[in-house]
């Protein structure tokens, strides 16, 4: 599997289907190659010479999609890049190539205007992939010893989106382009992914597609995918020969299986072989946040019992019918009750935990019960409009209707 090869023909044949490789990893979609006077129109716009790497890319594609993986640090968060899309011209995303190197030129110039500095009118970031308005990924184009690095704008989202970045950061992908596609990676192996939604699901079905529609030989289909499959992460080799609390990147991919799969064995091994659960797994939220956001309480009570760190404010991370156990556990191990989580709790059907939580505010000398009303009540009148809008087919939630109505029920069933 990690030796796969392919001839010319079959090249040209990916080709006829829209498959480029570059740099081990696979383009869809992929346009075909961009002219030689469009790459020196867009050189004629940067402050310096286009990265060879990036010139070499264009030369095979002028674009197309990837469905990789990509995690960067941001402000101390450990941030998802979704870099999706190698930007093209006359492409229906949110913007073209054309249209995100303008809105570039637009930025600078502003820029340029706020600093009471001249614009030399040239980039020194050229932007040529990412996804939609919310990442962005660049090439330095400014002659000096950052050229040619690749690096990674991701736009900043409301406090209502916990544990996400709130404002604009940028991140280094790579040194250069072939480094930035060698970052891409699969945290999941996609033919056993752990859930609904996972990397390589748009490019098995993009190729599905090229096989039922458009008479790509299944053969090489499959030689393709065991050739993407190559980008997943291998942590169970560092993990039996026990160098994998020395990885951290490939430790963040293991827990990551950990929970998707609930295995609370393997968290114990995990924390057996040295691993650190200390920092954040996703976003700034802990590993412990992800696993009861996720209901992996089997995962979460091991992690726990490790002595993974918990988060003041863990319990609003609930989404799921939490044992008491698991309750009593995070707020002995710095879990802080409030009368949020007690409405989560009994919402999700998990009444015993409710009440350890209301306890838990009591002793803290907080007056439950008309808090937890004026909390109740709202909650109750957020969820009757969302599954009024789902049953009306305007609003779609994870849910569903019986989901939602559900809860509705459990809330309502709830008695302090």
């Amino acid at each position: 599997m990690n030796d796969v090869q392919f001839s010319l023909e079959e090249l040209a044949t990916l080709r006829e289907h829209g498959v480029v490789l570059f740099a081990d990893r696979v383009i869809f979609e992929a346009q075909p190659p961009m002219s030689a006077q469009r790459i020196a129109a867009i050189e004629a716009l940067c402050a310096g010479p286009l990265p060879e790497a990036l010139a070499a890319l264009w030369q095979q594609t002028a674009g197309g999609r990837l469905d990789y993986d990509l995690s960067l640090p941001m402000n101390g968060n450990v941030e998802s890049v979704s870099w999706s899309e190698l930007f093209w011209d006359g492409s229906d995303g949110y913007r073209d190539l054309q249209g995100w190197i303008e809105h570039e030129q637009e930025l600078a110039e502003e820029a340029a205007k706020d600093e009471g500095r001249p614009w030399s009118g040239k980039l020194t970031h050229l932007p040529f992939g990412g996804f939609e308005y919310l990442d962005r990924v660049y090439a330095v184009v400014e002659p000096g010893p950052e050229h040619g690095r690749i690096v990674a704008w991701k736009h900043g989202l409301p406090p209502a989106w916990t544990h996400a970045l709130h404002e604009d950061s940028v991140s280094t992908i790579a040194p250069d382009l072939r480094g930035a596609f060698a970052a891409l990676h699969l945290d999941e192996d996609p033919l056993a992914p752990t859930g609904d939604y996972f990397s390589g699901q748009a490019l098995l079905q993009y190729l599905d597609d090229r096989h039922q529609a458009h008479g790509l030989d299944l053969d090489l289909m499959d030689k393709l995918v065991a050739f993407y499959c190559r980008a997943v992460v291998d942590w169970r080799t560092p993990l039996a020969d026990g160098t994998l609390r020395r990885l951290p990147a490939i430790a963040r991919a293991a827990l990551h299986h950990a929970i998707g799969t609930d295995d609370a064995d393997l968290v114990a091994e995990l924390a057996a072989a040295g691993v650190s659960f200390d920092g954040p797994q996703q976003g700034s939220a802990l590993a412990t946040d992800v696993a009861i956001g996720q209901g992996a309480f089997a995962a979460a009570m091991a992690l726990v019992r490790a002595g993974a760190p918990v988060a003041r404010d863990a319990l609003g991370n609930v989404d799921g019918q939490i044992s008491p156990e698991l309750t009593s556990a995070l707020l002995a191990n710095g879990a802080e009750p409030s009368v949020a989580a007690i409405v989560k709790c009994a919402a999700c059907g998990a009444p015993a935990s409710a009440h350890l939580i209301a306890d838990a505010c009591a002793q803290a000398g907080i007056d439950v019960p008309p808090a937890f009303v004026i909390d109740r009540d709202a909650t109750l009148a957020e969820l009757e409009a969302t599954l009024l809008e789902v049953r009306e087919g305007t609003h779609g939630h994870y849910l569903g209707a019986e989901g939602l109505a559900e809860r509705i029920e459990h809330l309502q069933a709830f008695r302090l």
